[in-house]
């Protein structure tokens, strides 16, 4: 391969979405603090209605609030792919479902499941109220602050250099035999003496010669590649090139590879402007999470822990018992 393969990971929005759907899942069947006499409550129209399983409706309003609990990224995600929001409707009415035979079975009255249940209802107040005290304002971060970050910041924006190439590819597998060597050698040869003609047509030489099929459709172009992405001896080859100029032959693992390069983008530093939205965010999060340290330090030092460690220890040596089914 020409290229350098990169791994990278991310979180998947589904699971953001599932998780702030969970609360709604079991909202329905929460039981009274005590009895009482409640008026009835009215029925749902039917156009608010979204989704129904059983006698369990998913409503407008439920569906705006899973979406009001994502960030900012997730709810860019969901606009980009609302595929992702009929997955999380589906997933709410599958836990409806599973909820409606829970609660039939009084499985919420376990004292492992109440005690679960009381700690998710606590986080959530944890969480909320967190959020709410160390939000930054509105307006932050301002103009200034924005360009002196950003120009402390210059070289994280820089755009490295880029290449725009085609290729014609002659496969030659390592370790082939002498017939296989030889017969690929001889279809360089005359893949080379093609483009040694005046006038020689690159696309329409990559379209009939090259065996990478998937570039030479579109005439063996490769697109914009940064210069990182293409193996070193690719990278050094075209670096030195002019616009419209074709290298000798470069062999790598997998056979010869003949690159002609279109054009070349210089390294450049993305505008402030081009990436004000996602410095805010992240400027934004930081300040966040800056905050809730400090207020929590705050609150701890005003109220310092002490805790047991030799009786925590002991914990320990005690596994705590499972639910019964």
């Amino acid at each position: 391969m020409m290229f350098k393969t990169n791994a990278a990971g991310a979180a998947l929005l589904t699971g953001a979405l599932l998780g702030a759907s969970a609360a709604l899942a079991q909202a329905p069947g929460r039981p009274p603090a005590a009895p009482q006499t409640a008026p009835a409550r009215p029925m749902t129209p039917a156009s608010d209605v979204i989704a129904r399983v059983g006698t369990s409706d998913v409503t407008a309003d439920e569906i705006r609030a899973v979406i009001g609990s994502l960030d900012a990224r997730q709810q860019a995600a969901l606009a980009r792919d609302p595929a992702l929001l009929s997955q999380t409707v589906r997933a709410l009415l599958a836990n409806r479902v599973v909820l409606k035979e829970a609660l039939a079975r009084k499985w919420e009255q376990q004292p492992a499941v109440a005690a679960q249940v009381e700690r998710a209802r606590e986080a959530a107040i944890v969480e909320s109220f967190l959020r709410a005290q160390t939000t930054p304002p509105a307006d932050y971060p301002g103009e200034a602050d924005l360009k002196t970050i950003y120009d402390a910041n210059a070289t994280a924006f820089l755009v490295p250099r880029q290449f725009q190439i085609a290729q014609i590819f002659v496969a030659l597998p390592k370790g082939a035999d002498k017939a296989a060597e030889d017969k690929a050698r001889r279809k360089l040869d005359d893949v080379l003496k093609k483009l040694r003609q005046p006038g020689a047509d690159f696309a329409a030489l990559a379209r009939s010669e090259s065996d990478d099929t998937a570039s030479a459709e579109k005439g063996g172009e490769l697109g914009w590649l940064a210069e990182a992405q293409l193996r070193p001896e690719i990278a050094s080859q075209v670096a030195g090139l002019a616009k419209s100029a074709v290298t000798e032959p470069i062999r790598l693992d997998d056979g010869w590879h003949v690159i002609k390069l279109m054009d070349t983008k210089a390294s450049h530093t993305r505008p402030l402007e081009e990436v004000r939205e996602p410095l805010v965010e992240r400027l934004r999060a930081e300040r966040t999470e800056a905050n809730r340290r400090a207020y929590i330090a705050e609150l701890l030092k005003q109220n310092p822990p002490v805790v047991n460690e030799l009786a925590l220890s002991r914990l320990l040596e005690t596994p705590p018992a499972a639910p019964s089914r």
